[in-house]
């Protein structure tokens, strides 16, 4: 593996910004995410997606990742003869950036434990009738989402106290810890174990929270459905996913669109299909048929002679176009229905009718009881 895979699997340059990361990672996790698209190997490059993202939205591993590959990033060089995989932090070292630490002095510059962080966004999965989607629709959705402690309002301490600075890692959030290997003493960065990352200390918890600035809460959001959208489609709903951290904005909701099948129509795009059975009378002889369709039933006409499979189209009766351009079309395929039954005026008039036509129609023998049952013993 070359190093810049991972900035290949998310489509973007290898000196991207993490905000550019950041919209990247979305849009192609959404594109390959097992819920959406069921194409063969989708799921592995979903896979490989968080991956990369978990490689590249983090300095330390990146700039590991950049200069020593895959192997960098997770912490090793890759476990073979005269490297250095396969110690843990009982009894070895804690992979590249504690021997980055040891050496240099740093493994780079430590994410603030008190900046402000986004919330983590949300899913939530919606079920349109065939006719919803076409029209659009309004939908009240409810569901489940961390929220901001209303005791509180998010900062984990109980009302009149506010949280301190952690006096164990002076608000850095990680601590050194020094550990004998053999290659001497390395150091290394661990999460604090006093406040687990914060930087701060709560003397008094919420009573609310306990502590965490976040509470349960169900939550409902109007929905506009948009008229012509299909299955797999995504409605973003700024600022209605979990809520943030340190004041931090919430994440988003993303409203995933299903629509039902219908019992009468297809559907491809903004074009609607649909077929309809006729008698060979009318096939033959022409008529004036009902069609319908979702904007109500039209008339068509079936010209004399036209054959099973024939094709009409019904300009503008289709679903809209998301952007705005107009109307789709539906298309009527013809489909010849050969009656099973006949009393004895349709035969006799079919009988007429091929003499007409200079057909030769040769009767049917009765089959017997032998032969009824050699037919049942040949359809076993």
């Amino acid at each position: 593996m070359n190093n810049t895979e991972f900035y290949d699997r998310l489509g973007v340059s290898k000196d991207a910004s993490q905000d550019e990361i950041k919209k990247a990672y979305r849009k192609m996790s959404k594109k390959y995410h097992p819920d959406i698209n069921k194409e063969a190997g989708a799921e592995q490059k979903y896979k490989d997606v968080q991956e990369a993202y978990e490689t590249l939205s983090d300095s330390q591993k990146r700039a590991a990742y950049d200069q020593y590959g895959a192997a960098g990033a997770q912490g090793g060089f890759g476990g073979g003869a005269g490297g250095f995989g396969g110690f843990d932090g009982a009894g070895g070292f804690g992979g590249f950036e504690d021997i980055f630490s040891s050496f240099f002095g740093g493994g780079g510059a430590s994410r603030n434990p008190n900046a402000p962080r986004q919330g983590d966004d949300l899913q939530y999965r919606v079920n349109l009738k065939f006719e919803e989607a076409i029209f659009g629709a309004e939908k009240e959705v409810t569901y489940s989402r961390e929220a901001t402690c209303h005791t509180c309002h998010g900062n984990g301490a109980k009302p009149g106290t506010q949280p301190v600075t952690c006096s164990r890692c002076h608000g850095q959030g990680v601590i050194n810890v020094d550990t004998q290997t053999p290659l001497g003493m390395m150091r290394r960065q661990v999460t604090c174990d006093v406040c687990h990352g914060t930087g701060k200390e709560i003397k008094d918890p919420c009573p609310t929270c306990h502590g965490s600035g976040h509470e349960k809460e169900t939550h409902k959001v109007d929905v506009k459905i948009p008229a012509g959208v299909e299955t797999g489609q995504q409605i973003r709903l700024q600022g209605q996913g979990e809520a943030g951290f340190n004041g931090g904005p919430y994440g988003d909701l993303f409203v995933i669109i299903n629509v039902m099948k219908s019992d009468k129509f297809e559907r491809e795009g903004s074009t609607i299909y649909y077929t309809m059975d006729v008698s060979f009378v009318q096939a033959a002889l022409g008529d004036v048929v009902d069609i319908p369709t979702v904007h109500g039933d039209v008339e068509l006409t079936i010209p004399a002679g036209t054959q099973t499979g024939k094709t009409f189209r019904l300009k503008g009766k289709g679903a809209p176009r998301l952007r705005g351009n107009g109307q789709g079309d539906q298309h009527v395929t013809i489909n010849i229905v050969t009656p099973t039954k006949l009393n004895d005026a349709q035969k006799e008039a079919l009988h007429a009718f091929a003499e007409a036509s200079g057909d030769r129609i040769r009767p049917q023998k009765k089959k017997g009881f032998f032969d009824k049952v050699k037919d049942a013993i040949d359809d076993l």
